[in-house]
């Protein structure tokens, strides 16, 4: 019982992190990368598609990314979908390839993409201590249950807390990165 509760909150705390690292590549920063554009969506056919089913992604510098539609007409709904998106982006449509420059990221935007960042990371940590709390809990229940001994529930919540301490450690590594990332020129 005690190894199952301790795995399941070890994979819960692997999804917050992957959660994380989702939410942080979705943040510009001043350099193109095939990921930004994943959570677009397409009008395809009057439904809502994810623009990686409609287009091909590339990269054609390090500030340029290039959007080849697999039909000729998809073109304008694809420059319209990145163009309303929230990134900020102007796309330019050539003809066959749709060119979205990544404009440079001034000083005071640096800084609110930092604070953002700061934000997600916090929101998962407050995830991963949630995680712990609930674990906690489901030991104090099997003590009361008399399922576990005190010392059991006592090794078992240091065990958690460990695995709490790792999974926020990699949150501050991930987070240090992406700030790292941001505040490059």
């Amino acid at each position: 019982m005690i190894s199952d509760l301790k795995k399941t909150t070890e994979q819960k705390m692997q999804k917050s992190i992957d959660a994380l690292k989702t939410d942080l590549a979705k943040i510009r920063t001043g350099r193109a990368h095939t990921g930004l554009l994943d959570h677009v969506m397409v009008e395809y056919y009057g439904s809502m598609v994810p623009i990686n089913q409609v287009a091909n992604i590339t990269l054609i510098d390090a500030r340029t990314i290039g959007v080849q539609t697999w039909e000729k007409p998809m073109l304008g709904k694809v420059e319209k979908a990145i163009r309303d998106c929230d990134l900020g982006l102007n796309p330019a449509n050539m003809g066959e390839i749709i060119r979205v420059p990544m404009p440079a990221l001034t000083e005071e935007r640096r800084r609110d993409l930092t604070k953002v960042v700061r934000q997600e990371g916090e929101t998962a940590k407050v995830a991963v201590r949630n995680l712990r709390r609930d674990a906690n809990q489901h030991l104090k229940d099997a003590v009361k249950d008399k399922t576990i001994s005190e010392d059991d529930e006592r090794r078992s919540q240091d065990d958690i807390q460990k695995l709490t301490d790792k999974y926020v450690a990699e949150i501050d590594k991930l987070l240090a990165q992406k700030e790292q990332e941001l505040m490059q020129i």
